[in-house]
């Protein structure tokens, strides 16, 4: 019975993330550079829309940009978005092995490589044909949320950002000036790899930024909710979990809608 369960929750996961009626999406690989480090990022599009649609950087977990941070960029290009893959570590350096993952994103984590690297890659996906560069967020997934947070942190031209479970960092106090964001953070309840201290002092931050923020809590979810891969890591506090995946994607859907819509005129 769980598995059936399972496999509806992930179905209805596949339509949340993949509305009927979209065209063909194409996909392509992007070189580009962040100061002397190649980078490969992951474009998506779909190539039947007509005139300059809203462009959504995606910024993968700890282990690189991979298969998931890849087919969360195809999703969104069913949404009508342009969606880039942004690549954090350089071309090619993908891996299954957790020690390996925390060796290459504690080499960024905490520097100012973090915010440049995702800046980069918001520089390629604003500079496509197909984007209005006017309308851009950014979302992430574990080390990815603590990216796209940072990168609205530095006052980065980003509508909004959206974090599923991920590490939650405070502003600085000389950030507090520069964001200009929405947030929206999809945080497991029951994450133990995120300290209450932490979540704390990101809301502190949120209200001492007078930011537009939403912080939801999904009661039983832990750490990597949205990754079906996640439960065979056999790591204590990370696991999939397929029905907060769906609600998660559902407010992740909205967010943007809401937030990277056009500006309409005043006359």
């Amino acid at each position: 019975m769980r598995l059936i369960v399972s496999f509806l929750l992930a179905a209805l996961l596949v339509l949340v993330m993949a509305p009927a009626g979209y065209g063909k999406i194409v996909t392509e690989a992007v070189p580009y550079k962040q100061g002397d480090t190649r980078l490969e990022g992951y474009l998506a599009f779909d190539d039947t829309a007509r005139g300059k649609r809203p462009g959504v950087l995606i910024v993968h977990e700890w282990w690189g940009l991979n298969d998931f941070a890849k087919k969360a960029a195809e999703r969104l290009a069913r949404m009508g978005y342009v969606a880039l893959a942004a690549d954090m570590y350089g071309q090619g350096k993908v891996t299954t092995n957790p020690e390996e993952a925390g060796r290459w994103a504690g080499q960024v984590k905490g520097t100012p490589l973090m915010r440049e690297r995702a800046q980069a890659g918001l520089d390629v996906l604003a500079k496509q044909e197909q984007v209005d560069p006017s309308r851009l967020g950014a979302m992430g997934f574990c080390f990815g949320g603590t990216t796209v947070l940072e990168l609205a942190y530095s006052g980065a031209a980003v509508r909004g950002v959206v974090s599923f479970h991920g590490g939650l960092t405070a502003p600085l106090p000389e950030d507090l000036k520069n964001i200009k964001a929405s947030f929206l953070v999809l945080h497991g309840a029951d994450d133990p790899h995120v300290k209450p201290e932490d979540l704390a002092a990101f809301e502190d931050g949120m209200r001492k930024a007078k930011a537009d923020w939403q912080l939801i809590l999904f009661g039983g979810a832990v750490h990597s909710f949205t990754n079906p891969a996640a439960s065979g890591l056999k790591i204590p506090g990370v696991a999939y979990d397929a029905r907060t995946a769906a609600r998660a994607c559902q407010y992740m859907e909205l967010f943007f809608k809401e937030i990277l819509a056009p500006v309409k005129s005043k006359s």
